[in-house]
């Protein structure tokens, strides 16, 4: 089924030019575009909402961070080759990629780490980024990078890790953090405003 699932997907994209420029060019750029996306959380957010963006941005952030280390000790003992690494003849490769270990996948891990911790606290947001991590993981998958267990393991660790940070005892002091950067922050924007304006 893994293989199988690995081998439609990648012979899909090989066939479907149109999808798979985008898709492609999407999965290369998804690092910056997930970056740009909380550092624009925490930046842009204005009026109501700038609490809850900003407590978003910084679990989300905190929260990958956790499950990627989870995720790479799973990997050291699990050791499984991707699927460009294990049927070359059969698999096409869109993009150049290292032959490490593929299970859990770092990109899945992430994603969806960011995704539900900015779910948590932001339903627009985070449907958006729950969006964006799905079509990545779809996409890793069709170019021959992973098998799709090695996702939704990836998926799973994220999501687990972004609730496990959202239980009370940790999400206190984790808005209190991103409260007090964000106040650090404003004071800075406003003290450069000001030397700009004199």
């Amino acid at each position: 089924m893994d293989a199988s699932t690995v081998h439609v997907l990648n012979a899909f994209l090989v066939h479907h030019d149109a999808i798979e420029d985008p898709l492609v060019a999407y999965v290369g750029a998804a690092e910056v575009v997930f970056v740009a996306l909380l550092a624009g959380l925490f930046v842009l957010a204005r009026g109501f909402q700038r609490h809850r963006a900003r407590r978003g941005a910084v679990a989300a952030g905190l929260s990958a961070a956790i499950a990627l280390a989870i995720g790479k000790v799973l990997s050291g003992l699990v050791d499984r080759p991707r699927p460009f690494v294990v049927d070359p003849s059969a698999v096409h490769l869109f993009a150049r990629h290292a032959a490490d270990a593929g299970f859990p996948s770092d990109h899945a891990t992430a994603s969806f780490a960011i995704a539900v911790a900015i779910l948590l606290r932001s339903r627009r947001w985070g449907y958006l980024t729950l969006a964006m991590a799905v079509v990545l993981c779809v996409g890793r998958v069709a170019m021959g990078f992973h098998y799709p267990s090695d996702v939704l393991a990836g998926a799973a660790l994220g999501s687990a890790t972004a609730i496990a940070l959202y239980l009370p005892p940790v999400r206190r002091p984790l808005h209190d953090l991103a409260d007090r950067a964000g106040a650090l922050w404003d004071g800075v924007v406003a003290s450069v405003a000001a030397r700009v304006r004199t």
